[in-house]
């Protein structure tokens, strides 16, 4: 009796599976070790976390940018849930409250990465590239939170982008040594302070009716 033939499509898939899994772990592992503060992982601790050979690692990805290129992707996914939940409504006083509260949320959980990629941005395009579409995300969001309560010009808008950046409340946390609580307190006095500064401002600029 004939041996029956392997089955090689139930072995390509099977291929195709393990190459998945891999993949997966190797992303999981740099995710891993960056959250826990290792901000510039090599290719071998990489390997060593995810439990597979330094060849793998780059048999799924060309180089390590292209590895953190994956990991930034990932770390977007994370961020747009919190980026699109619905803009809060009320007073400005709660919608500031409210967009500090989202930002102080979502720089705590990327922290870690954050800083990574800032290591890592000087000498990537792609990172760069990911930077700058995270910023005109974040700006995007604070115009949405707060656009029709700007008055003063761009200068304002501007100094709001700052104020609500992850650069400012990490400086805050880290630099100055803020509770998260305190950071978030300062944030939206120094916001609901430039609002109101600009508001003044706007009610003494002279009408040209009245010149």
């Amino acid at each position: 009796m004939a041996e029956p033939k392997p089955d090689v499509s139930t072995a390509e898939d099977g291929r195709v599976l393990r190459g998945t899994r891999n993949r997966d772990r190797i992303t999981d592992a740099l995710f891993e070790l960056v959250e826990s503060g290792e901000l510039i992982p090599t290719a071998e601790q990489v390997a060593r976390r995810a439990g597979v050979g330094e060849r793998t690692v780059f048999r799924h990805f060309a180089d390590m940018e292209t590895l953190f290129s994956e990991l930034s992707g990932r770390l977007e996914s994370e961020m747009r849930p919190l980026l699109e939940q619905p803009t809060a409504t009320g007073s400005r006083e709660q919608r500031v409250r409210a967009l500090v509260e989202r930002r102080a949320e979502l720089y705590e959980r990327i922290s870690p990465f954050k800083h990574s990629g800032t290591l890592q941005r000087v000498h990537s395009e792609v990172l760069q590239r990911k930077h700058a579409a995270m910023n005109r995300t974040f700006r995007e969001h604070l115009s949405g939170a707060l656009g029709d309560s700007i008055s003063g010009g761009s200068e304002i808008l501007e100094a709001l982008d700052f104020l609500t950046s992850f650069e400012a409340w990490d400086r805050l946390r880290n630099d100055q040594n803020l509770s998260r609580e305190r950071a978030s307190q300062v944030c939206i006095a120094s916001i609901l302070k430039l609002l109101r500064a600009a508001d003044a401002a706007e009610d003494r600029t002279p009408t040209r009716a009245g010149i």
